[in-house]
């Protein structure tokens, strides 16, 4: 935990929170490659991966533009008096041509979309990652939870062989034999929950991730952030994809807005023919120009660009106030965390120096047996709320580093 602490303090002197480094994955969270190789086959990193890549070939689209050639042909049968009849004919091609700055405009809307395609393959990473963060601590802290009560258990049925040994003796009542049967049971019961807690977390971890493969480990001591929270608002605004999206759907609103403007002059559409009348003694080549005369609907569709371009605006305000709060909240519940874990770690020190006392004095004949049992009860559950803290803490600190684009290599969205 030290090397991961000094190399995030070094990456803060190197250049700020805003142009750190990654700092060293920590030991409680899968390695970098293998992280990555698992987000990368998330389905919702999949399927922004595949609305990227549509969206370069929209942005072709555009840039193409939206008109086409398009070829017409005629024929007709003039009938002459006093001559015959004249089979002529008519044949052309036209297109529509874009001005006013309208292609360019185009190709900017298309660039756009890439860019919003981009952010939120960023955003899906950034959820991936998160789920799989938090997910591989439930796993070793259900594991962690399962060890203790397997402990627990063995107490328990050590204890009940010493009282029905002491009770054949002679030297233990019927109560306290049916005490420790009981104590036993309840145990029991405790172990079997975490057994169930402990294969739930490690069903939606392989279903998630398939491949991954968490091994037992006992978890690492919380530490305190690295950085205060400016620092890491600073470091997460420059690094969210969700600001990124509602920055660039700004800038698509506007570019819209600016393309139904431009609009409102109608593209021409041009043309060449060449034609043959009056039995093939004429010969007729000719340029055609036609464009439609704009009206209502396209200055309704302006007006509605650009109250359109408003909302996108006020949709950007949102989301950065909202990013704002929720970096807030995962400093407090980091530096929370950190503060509830080391109240939970001291009161399970002295519950189980309580629980060591209690058996001693249990030993000598001091207490009787309810009341060695329900030190251990007091015990058990220190050290389960100690052990619920310790990955809690963890938790909100690893969540600061995924938003952060600090592992992982997540800023190489």
């Amino acid at each position: 935990m030290k090397r991961y602490v000094l190399a995030a303090m070094a990456a803060l002197l190197i250049g700020g929170p805003a142009a750190a480094q990654e700092v060293a994955t920590p030991k409680d969270l899968p390695p970098t490659v293998q992280a990555q190789a698992w987000i990368d086959k998330d389905p919702a990193v999949v399927q922004a991966r595949r609305a990227l890549a549509a969206a370069g070939h929209g942005a072709a689209v555009l840039a193409a533009g939206p008109h086409e050639w398009t070829a017409n042909a005629s024929t007709q049968r003039r009938r002459v008096g006093g001559v015959g009849n004249s089979t002529e004919w008519t044949v052309g091609v036209e297109r529509g041509i874009r001005i006013g700055g309208k292609a360019g405009l185009d190709r900017q809307l298309g660039e756009v979309d890439i860019e919003i395609a981009r952010a939120r393959v960023g955003q899906a990473r950034r959820e991936a990652a998160r789920a799989l963060s938090d997910l591989w601590l439930n796993w070793l802290a259900a594991h962690s939870a399962q060890a203790l009560l397997k402990e627990q258990l063995s107490f328990a049925e050590a204890n009940l062989a010493a009282v029905d040994k002491r009770k054949r003796a002679g030297d233990a009542s019927a109560l306290d034999l049916s005490i420790a049967q009981s104590d036993l049971a309840d145990v029991r019961r405790q172990a079997s929950q975490a057994d169930s807690t402990l294969a739930k977390a490690q069903a939606k971890l392989k279903l998630r991730f398939p491949e991954a493969t968490p091994q037992p480990a006992a978890l690492s001591d919380p530490a305190e952030p690295m950085w205060p929270e400016a620092r890491w608002r600073e470091r997460i605004v420059a690094e969210a994809d969700p600001l990124k999206e509602a920055e660039a759907l700004v800038r698509r609103a506007d570019l819209t807005a600016s393309r139904t403007r431009a609009d409102k002059l109608p593209d021409p559409t041009v043309g060449v023919y060449t034609s043959s009348e009056v039995f093939r003694n004429e010969r007729v080549i000719g340029i055609s120009v036609s464009m439609p005369f704009g009206g209502t609907a396209r200055e309704q569709r302006l007006q509605q660009s650009l109250q359109e371009a408003e909302v996108a605006r006020a949709a950007l305000d949102r989301v950065r106030q909202g990013i704002t709060i929720e970096i807030a909240e995962t400093h407090a519940d980091a530096v929370g965390g950190l503060e509830r874990w080391r109240i939970a770690e001291r009161g399970a020190q002295a519950a189980r120096e309580s629980a060591r006392l209690t058996q001693r004095a249990y030993t000598l004949g001091e207490v009787d047996l309810q009341s060695l049992l329900h030190v251990r009860r007091q015990s058990l559950e220190a050290l389960r709320a100690a052990g619920e803290a310790r990955a809690d803490a963890l938790r909100w600190n690893y969540r600061l580093l995924i938003d952060a684009h600090l592992i992982w290599h997540l800023a190489d969205d």
